[in-house]
C-alpha cells in the first residue's frame, strides 16, 4: 500500500525515480520548485534517429499536438533547435517531461529556478519561452564564483546560470525585502547608514563554491552553497510554503527550507545522495525517508 501526499504531510526525502513519484503529486502544489539537473558537460548521450519524431504532450493537450501552454508552436520550435545541435537531443528528451511535471506541480504564484552550466543555459532558455511562455520569464541569474583552475587559453569558466520562470506571470509571489544583503563594492559612494544595511542583490550572485575543507562540505561532489539557496528560498516563498527539489543531490534545499520554515519533498535515485540527505536532516524535525514512489492509497 502506498501512501498518499497531501498538504498536511511531512516534509519527505524520496529515494526513487523522480518521473515515478512526479505524477502521484497534485497539481500546483508547490510555491517553489528548484532543479539542479546533472550538467551535460560530456556530450556522451546517444542521440535519437532524426527519421524519428517525438511529440510531448502539454497541458490539457492529446500528445501530438504541437502547442505549447501558452498556444506556442513549442514541437516546432524543439524541433528546429535540437535540429541545430543534435547532441542536445537525448539530454532534452531526459529533461522535458521533468520540466512538464514541474510546471504542473507550481502553484499559480509559483516560480521555476532552473539551475544549468553554460553549455545548456542558452538551449534551455529557448525551449522554456515555448514550453512556459516567453511571458513568463523572470530572470537569468548568473552565479559567479572565483576557485579552481584557471585556463590560459580562453577566459577562465567561473559561473552557473539560473534561469527563473513563473507561472502567472501577473500573480507570482516575491518578496525581495526578506532575503540576506551583500556589501555594497563601492561603500565610499554612499551614506554609512546604506552601508551598515548592505544592497539587495542584482541578477549577477557573487558567492563561492563550498568550500572543500569548510564545515558546509558533505562530500557530496556538486553540492550547491546554503547561501544560493537561502537567497532562491527567501525571495520566492513564504513560512509553511512547500518547496521541490527533485534532482536533490546532497539535500541543501532541503535544509534550506526547514531553516526558514518552509516544507519541501526532495527526490533523488542516487544512493550516495540518500546517504548524505540521510546524515543531514533526519535531525530535522517532521520529516520522513521513502523508498520508492507514493500516491493514492490503493
Amino acid at each position: 500500500m502506498r501512501r498518499a501526499w497531501s498538504q498536511t504531510s511531512p516534509s519527505r526525502v524520496v529515494h526513487a525515480d523522480n518521473l515515478a513519484v512526479l505524477p502521484g503529486l497534485p497539481d500546483e502544489s508547490f510555491t517553489l520548485i528548484y532543479l539542479d539537473p546533472p550538467f551535460n558537460t560530456g556530450r556522451i548521450q546517444k542521440r535519437q534517429s532524426t527519421t524519428s519524431v517525438r511529440r510531448t504532450g502539454v497541458a490539457g493537450q492529446a500528445v501530438g499536438t504541437i502547442t505549447g501552454f501558452k498556444g506556442q508552436r513549442y514541437e516546432h520550435i524543439k524541433g528546429d533547435l535540437l535540429g541545430y545541435d543534435d547532441e542536445f537531443d537525448d539530454y532534452w528528451g531526459f529533461l522535458e517531461p521533468r520540466l512538464l511535471e514541474a510546471w504542473r506541480l507550481l502553484a499559480d504564484d509559483g516560480t521555476l529556478y532552473l539551475h544549468l552550466d553554460y553549455r545548456e543555459a542558452h538551449y534551455a532558455k529557448v525551449l522554456l519561452d515555448a514550453l512556459f511562455g516567453r511571458d513568463c520569464f523572470l530572470n537569468e541569474i548568473i552565479w559567479a564564483y572565483d576557485y579552481g583552475g584557471k585556463s590560459k587559453s580562453r577566459w577562465p569558466t567561473k559561473h552557473d546560470t539560473i534561469l527563473v520562470y513563473v507561472k502567472n506571470p501577473a500573480g507570482y509571489y516575491f518578496d525581495s525585502a526578506t532575503v540576506d544583503r551583500e556589501p555594497y563594492m563601492a561603500p565610499g559612494l554612499v551614506t554609512p547608514e546604506k552601508v551598515l544595511k548592505g544592497k539587495l542583490p542584482t541578477d549577477v550572485w557573487w558567492h563561492t563554491i563550498v568550500s572543500p575543507t569548510g564545515k558546509e562540505k558533505t562530500g557530496y561532489p556538486t553540492q550547491k552553497p546554503a547561501g544560493v539557496l537561502r537567497r532562491i528560498v527567501q525571495a520566492s516563498s513564504r513560512e509553511g510554503d512547500w518547496v521541490l527539489d527533485f534532482f536533490a543531490g546532497s539535500g541543501t534545499t532541503g535544509q534550506v527550507a526547514a531553516s526558514l520554515g518552509r516544507r519541501f519533498v526532495l527526490i533523488d535515485e542516487n544512493q550516495e545522495a540518500i546517504t548524505v540527505m540521510q546524515a543531514r536532516l533526519a535531525a530535522l524535525p517532521d520529516v520522513e525517508f521513502v523508498e520508492g514512489a507514493w500516491g493514492p492509497d490503493t
